[in-house]
């Protein structure tokens, strides 16, 4: 009998203080970007009046532009703002959250690596600089702020474009309606049943019989298969069918007592490092030249590098001297400019909760009725975008064809996320390819994807429906992975 589940929940109501930062003139801001520099100065004032304020940034390579630019805006912020992202060496996170509590430190921009853990003491004042891209998250920072249940918690939303006004507006309603998006827990998953299996093995052993049986009372394996359990102890123990000519995939053995150990100090040394189910590129240390860490950084942005080269990284600019023992060798850099590191991790996909209520907003921009300061202030450009285009209802998308000297470009808004848009760019390029030879470019956003051609993408009604239709849907992805 499947065992009853309960969810115990406080009954109270925590207050949440959202305030926008709105730009003087609408046309301040771009209507794409991402880096919000040009509303900077406003920040000034509201770090203070605050006895501690954190300014989270979506990116670590945006949040490193962000703190050399405060501080050439503000110079007197020296040694009293800091930068915290998961590149920076361990030791100095742990000094710059100490300096914050102690209020050594005004002011901490971050990435997520401060949006969680109940031990981080609460800051007077929270700043979210670019869209979160989901409800949760916002809430999450802005519970920083005000880190009791009686407390209110203070946030403000700094645009880094435009229509990011009107995702503002939409995080504030599904904040109110408590519009929060589902964590539903993932199930079947091999690689980190691996993982579990490897760490008992470098532990005490395991006995494969009794921990099947554990791990098929478990919510995450409930499904597993006899044979996928074979497949998995094989895995680990020969590597499988396609590494077993390799001796290092051969990790767990049995031992006399009868149960699975790592007898390889080496391969247990390895596991432990490598832990993890956070897919990203290889990291490499950034040391001082004198000594001492500073940080991480992405193998491939390295290769990019000559020696001489400057780059930022935990806010100091720094000269690349040489890779050496897959470390990066470095002094510190008297120049000003600087590139800084891009990390693949940075990508946040717009949730399908904040995204039924931005299209929402879309269809109440234009409507003078509504409540919303950020739509008010968003208003000329759907005045322009209604005149020279379209604003499109919940139950319309709209396409635009554009011909200039780069090519012939299709957009299309269905306002779904990155992650639904490269679905469906890719499948509306299979479609139209099927119906006249054509090549496409494609790149996508949160609101919406582009086809750019070399050739006219001709676009009637007929065509339109064929290609835009979801009929046969499944088929076609099918067909086109």
């Amino acid at each position: 009998m499947e065992a009853k589940r309960i969810i115990v929940k406080a009954d109270l109501e925590k207050k949440i203080l959202i305030k926008s930062i709105l730009p003087d003139d609408i046309e301040t801001l771009p209507w794409a970007g991402h880096l919000g520099l040009k509303l900077a100065y406003k920040l000034l004032p509201i770090i203070e009046k605050s006895k501690t304020t954190l300014i989270f940034i979506n990116t670590r390579g945006q949040s490193e532009m962000w703190y050399q630019h405060l501080l050439n805006i503000e110079p007197e912020l020296a040694g009293r703002i800091a930068i915290h992202h998961g590149s920076i060496d361990f030791e100095l996170r742990n000094w710059i959250e100490d300096a914050l509590h102690t209020g050594q430190l005004k002011a901490v921009i971050a990435t997520s690596s401060l949006d969680l853990g109940v031990d981080f003491k609460p800051v007077d004042t929270v700043v979210q600089v670019g869209s979160p891209k989901g409800v949760a998250r916002f809430l999450q920072r802005a519970g920083r702020s005000g880190h009791s249940p009686h407390e209110i918690s203070k946030i403000y939303f700094l645009p880094t474009h435009a229509l990011e006004l009107v995702e503002a507006a939409a995080i504030k309603e599904a904040a109110k309606t408590n519009n929060i998006e589902s964590r539903e827990p993932f199930i079947m998953v091999f690689d980190t049943l691996v993982q579990y299996l490897v760490t008992l093995a470098i532990g005490d052993g395991f006995d494969d019989k009794i921990i099947y049986e554990e791990i098929k009372n478990t919510h995450a394996f409930k499904l597993i298969l006899p044979e996928e359990w074979t497949w998995v102890m094989q895995f680990i123990t020969s590597g499988g069918d396609s590494l077993s000519a390799y001796t290092e995939f051969k990790k767990v053995v049995k031992d006399e007592d009868g149960l699975w150990k790592v007898k390889s100090r080496q391969l247990a040394m390895r596991h432990r490092l490598h832990i993890g189910t956070i897919v990203s590129d290889a990291m490499l240390k950034v040391k001082f030249l004198s000594g001492g860490y500073i940080g991480m950084v992405e193998e491939y942005f390295v290769t990019r590098l000559k020696a001489g080269d400057n780059f930022r990284l935990a806010g100091r600019v720094l000269e690349f001297i040489q890779v050496k023992d897959m470390t990066v060798v470095v002094r510190v850099s008297k120049q000003k400019n600087a590139i800084s590191p891009s990390w693949n991790g940075g990508r946040l996909p717009l949730s399908s909760n904040l995204g039924s209520v931005l299209r929402k907003k879309y269809n109440e921009a234009l409507d003078k009725t509504h409540q919303d300061e950020e739509l008010d202030a968003v208003y000329p450009l759907f005045l322009l975008q209604e005149k020279r285009s379209h604003v499109p209802k919940n139950d319309e998308l709209l396409i635009e064809l554009i011909n200039n000297k780069e090519g012939f470009h299709l957009f299309a808004y269905p306002f779904e996320g990155r992650l639904v848009h490269e679905v469906l760019a890719a499948l509306v390029a299979y479609r139209l390819s099927k119906l006249l030879p054509i090549s496409f470019s494609i790149a996508m956003n949160d609101y919406g994807f582009e086809l750019l051609s070399e050739t006219e993408i001709p676009m009637d009604e007929s065509i339109a429906y064929e290609v835009f239709s979801p009929v046969n849907l499944t088929e076609d992805i099918t067909r086109e992975h």
